[in-house]
């Protein structure tokens, strides 16, 4: 049957002079900037067609198309590549058709669809894919209408759909539309079939959300019904042949000649797919699927990484914000082990800090992270989060080779005070350091590597050969400092057993101390660092999930035991912890013991100085000090002749 037009409005026509000459269709009244189509004549009204094409003009106002009314089932409305339109104003399309309509309403300037603007139109297809400018679809837009079927908003900017309109969307299209980081609410999409989407964790929300409903309601059909069980046949033709209906009881061998219903009328076997309620449907298709980047699963990945990370976390802020507070407050003389300890601590707070706002997230979102991945990873939390780790993992690596080189320094220059490294080259030193670590924590934000490539905000974005570069780098820089580190130590131990130099037993037990501190402390960052440059040639050993043992467990767990190692299980640090402690009315007894042995080594320090001079001296006055506390009485040291 031939199809007539009843309204066609025809494609560009290019004109003798090179410009565009626009043909107004007869039923409408065109203006430079606007098309109105009015109620069609009698001989129009007879017509029936199934194409109307509003395309590249540059009308600013949207084509009244209130008064035009189609007959035909498969209408289909092209307006697109008009760069002017601005928006889709309310009941745009209402009175169209009664029947089914395909939308295609791709590559305008579309920044916005109005409250109702489908309404009253039954749409089979909507394409809004390429209107760049396109933010808001309002949450009532398809109100009073039926559909779509088919939506695809590729290409646009929108940041989220609205739920009202959903319900009857078999198909979803959002490719490459990356403001759309959050998925609409899961149940507003309940007859979804297939979605081609930006983000594999949608997928991953998606899949689950699927499979957790069509469990509840394969359940609840068995439940409710005894022909769902396994042993029931699919199909009531599979019914064996041999059985057949049986009259029970006394009246049955009465009845002579019985012929059962099914010798008389045949087969009675009737099967109705569509009324069988123990089918499953398909399941959803939906593509991008999960990469090894980003698996379907939460932050944590294992129950106990759950509790292992708020357990770290805590005892890294904790412990890290009293040596701070002790250091800062101490009131004795600042020397160079206690400004580089200082800043240790504030490079474990970070690594601290860090681990909480993982762990907060991850318990905000559990069991559901993959609806929230992207608008995490994505979002400024997570680039904070990958500037603390970085920041602070390199400047506790760089900070601990400080104090390894300084221990050797000073070691091995114990006889010369005047050659020991003093606070101002240490300032020089840590300034020169948190630039270098500023600008390592910075880079993934400017575009080098990334801190959105995976859940745990770390840069391990390495498909650009900058990107790779920079991981390497960041890799070799830790290798670098692990290795100054050994050759200070193996110098150390060197000048430790070399019996010429003397005077040394105290610097030689913080050595061995510090050393064992720090070699543990490496060896708990070697399988990180050994996997991670696997990882950044591009021959991963391990996967993403079993790599965040790797991250909870050993990459901040130093951070974690820094601070009692190094600070707070040290004789110098209870005795600022109990000076400070005294201050508040708490520990006096220990804060006055403490102060009584630090005037004691100052005296005796000061009573060998001057030994040489005055023969028989008088004794040292921190011995009469001292008699003054009966609790405390020195005891007399015996010497060998």
């Amino acid at each position: 049957m031939l199809r007539s037009l009843l309204l066609l409005v025809s494609p560009l026509l290019m004109c003798f002079s090179g410009g565009v000459c626009f043909v107004c269709p007869e039923i409408c009244r065109c203006s430079q900037k606007s098309i109105t189509c009015n109620s069609a004549t009698e001989s129009l009204k007879s017509r029936t067609h199934s194409r109307l094409s509003i395309s590249n003009t540059g009308i600013s106002v949207f084509p009244d198309l209130t008064s035009i009314f189609s007959l035909e089932s498969d209408f289909i409305l092209y307006i697109c590549d008009n760069l002017n339109l601005r928006s889709v104003p309310t009941n745009a399309f209402i009175g169209m058709t009664s029947e089914f309509i395909t939308m295609n309403l791709f590559n305008n300037g579309f920044q916005e669809i109005e409250s109702h603007a489908f309404n009253g139109t039954k749409i089979d297809k909507l394409v809004l894919k390429n209107n760049k400018y396109l933010r808001v679809i309002h949450e009532d837009a398809f109100k009073g209408a039926f559909g779509p079927t088919m939506l695809d908003v590729s290409s646009t900017a929108l940041e989220t759909l609205p739920s009202p309109g959903l319900e009857s969307v078999l198909m979803l299209v959002a490719r490459s539309a990356f403001a759309l980081k959050r998925l609409p609410p899961l149940n507003a999409l309940k007859s979804l079939r297939e979605a081609q989407l930006t983000y594999p964790s949608h997928c991953c929300a998606l899949l689950s959300w699927d499979s957790n409903r069509e469990g509840s309601v394969i359940t609840a059909l068995r439940n409710g019904s005894s022909n769902c069980g396994d042993s029931s046949p699919a199909n009531p033709s599979d019914v064996a042949s041999g059985d057949s209906l049986t009259l029970d009881g006394p009246l049955a061998s009465d009845i002579v000649g019985f012929t059962s219903a099914e010798d008389t009328f045949g087969s009675m076997d009737f099967y109705y797919p569509e009324l069988d309620l123990c089918q499953r449907r398909p399941a959803l298709q939906c593509s991008p699927e999960a990469d090894a980047f980003n698996p379907c699963e939460d932050i944590a990945g294992f129950g106990f990484l759950r509790v292992a990370i708020w357990f770290i976390n805590v005892l890294a802020i904790v412990g890290n914000l009293t040596v701070l507070l002790v250091l800062f407050t101490s009131r004795c003389k600042l020397t160079v082990p206690k400004f580089l300890m200082c800043h240790l601590a504030f490079a474990d707070l970070c690594i601290g800090v860090y681990l909480l706002m993982i762990a907060t997230v991850d318990l905000m979102t559990r069991g559901h992270y993959s609806q929230h991945a992207i608008e995490w990873q994505t979002g400024v939390g997570c680039g904070i989060a990958g500037f603390l780790s970085v920041f602070g993992g390199e400047l506790s690596v760089y900070t601990l080779s400080t104090i390894t080189v300084e221990r050797w320094h000073t070691i091995t220059h114990a006889l010369h005070l005047e050659r020991r490294l003093g606070l101002r080259h240490a300032s020089s030193i840590m300034v020169v350091g948190w630039v270098v670590c500023l600008g390592m924590a910075l880079l993934p934000l400017m575009g080098v590597s990334s801190y959105n490539k995976v859940s745990m905000c770390l840069p391990m974005d390495i498909e650009m050969p900058l990107s790779q570069a920079y991981v390497i780098l960041l890799l070799l820089f830790n290798v670098g400092a692990f290795l100054v580190i050994c050759g200070c130590y193996v110098c150390i131990y060197t000048a430790v057993r070399n019996p010429e130099f003397p005077g040394r037993t105290a610097d030689a037990k913080i050595a061995k101390r510090m050393a064992v501190l720090i070699f543990t402390d490496f060896l708990c960052m070697a399988p990180i660092s050994f996997f991670a440059i696997s990882a950044a040639f591009k021959v991963p050993l391990i996967t993403v999930t079993n790599s965040k043992i790797l991250l909870v467990l050993f990459y901040p767990i130093n951070s974690c035991a820094n601070p009692f190692l190094y600070a707070i299980f040290t004789r110098a640090f209870r005795k600022d912890a109990y000076i400070l402690l005294s201050s508040m009315g708490c520990c006096e007894s220990k804060a006055n013991l403490y102060r009584m042995k630090t005037y004691c080594s100052e005296n005796i320090n000061r009573s060998k100085s001057s030994s040489g001079s005055n023969g028989n001296s008088k004794a040292p006055r921190a011995v009469v000090w001292m008699s003054s506390f009966p609790h405390v009485t020195p005891r007399p040291r015996m010497q060998r002749v």
